[in-house]
């Protein structure tokens, strides 16, 4: 494999137990971490050394830990749920029963999404969860692009009430907000303006939509860049703004292509303004083991596909 990393600043599954600890110390919420035996990868943990008797641990039993986090929210505590973004499928339906019908205040953290796990493979890899998340009535579903948009995401969690789904990721990954300030729930940040295209991407794939960028530009080409950290409920203002003012849309995102956020911009756009679009993501498979890096690009994941799918919308507008 010959993709060139950019040195790493963070991961953003590291913002989640010091930001816990900080906003219980400020006494913004009344926290309760439930965990699912794997506090140390999730960063949950350091919530624990800071506040053991609010930290509890299931074991391997998501489903027995999402019942539990939701009776103990209607006693009326900010209950914060977290393991691998793959293993909090098994608890769907109690996410579904117990979470999002009754609109509980219990907030999802998942680490270890998308195929960016790595080495872990393919049933360690979560290529369903925006779908299966963003298709529960009442769940506010993000993904920060780095460690201090997660940062963010997490207090905004913390302070809105009801459910919420935050998607984070294993690998360290270069900075590219100096802090979280920019955040705003349920808001595109435009992080690049462009008016030829408009990439649009969460999580790790927001810096190669950037990177994409900087290579169409030597070309000519301008693109937008929009780092879309709320995914649900979708920013359509800004999506209808590109639309109109660039004229084609490119979506990337470490997910299904068939199920994922694409397909919630080709449905919102179909409505109101339809401009030609093309999907950067993971073609209806599932991934493989090999270093995360190695694992994208096999799946075309790249800067390089950005760039190439850009090319290729901008060739079919009108």
């Amino acid at each position: 494999m010959t993709t060139a990393v950019q040195l790493p600043d963070g991961a953003t599954r590291d913002a989640l137990g010091p930001t816990l600890i900080r906003l219980q110390e400020q006494g913004v919420a009344n926290i309760i971490v439930a965990d699912a035996d794997l506090g140390k990868s999730t960063s949950a943990r350091k919530f624990r050394e800071a506040f053991p008797e609010r930290f509890i641990t299931f074991g391997v039993a998501e489903q027995n830990m999402i019942s539990a986090a939701a009776g103990m929210s209607t006693m009326g505590q900010t209950v914060v749920a977290s393991t691998f973004a793959v293993f909090m499928e098994h608890a769907f339906d109690q996410l579904r029963m117990s979470v999002a019908q009754p609109n509980l205040n219990v907030k999802i953290f998942a680490s270890h999404s998308g195929v960016s796990a790595g080495e872990d493979g393919a049933s360690a890899q979560s290529v369903e969860d925006v779908a299966l998340f963003s298709s529960l009535v009442n769940f506010t579903v993000c993904a920060p692009a780095d460690l201090q948009e997660a940062e963010a995401v997490v207090e905004a969690a913390i302070r809105t009430p009801g459910p919420f789904y935050v998607r984070t990721s294993r690998p360290k990954t270069a900075a590219l907000y100096v802090d979280g300030s920019h955040f705003e729930l349920g808001k595109a940040h435009m992080l690049r303006d462009g008016s030829d295209v408009t990439l649009i991407a969460y999580g790790l794939m927001v810096e190669r939509s950037v990177q994409a960028a900087e290579a169409l530009a030597a070309e000519g080409i301008e693109a937008r860049v929009l780092n879309m950290s709320t995914i649900r409920p979708l920013d359509t203002a800004a999506l209808q703004a590109a639309a109109t003012e660039t004229g084609a849309i490119v979506v990337a995102e470490e997910h299904l292509a068939h199920s994922g956020l694409g397909s919630m911009c080709a449905q919102a756009l179909a409505r109101t303004v339809p401009v030609p679009m093309e999907f950067v993501a993971v073609d209806d498979r599932y991934g493989e083991s090999g270093k995360w890096f190695e694992v994208l690009e096999m799946l075309g994941l790249t800067s390089d596909a950005i760039a190439a799918a850009a090319r290729k919308v901008v060739g079919r507008k009108g």
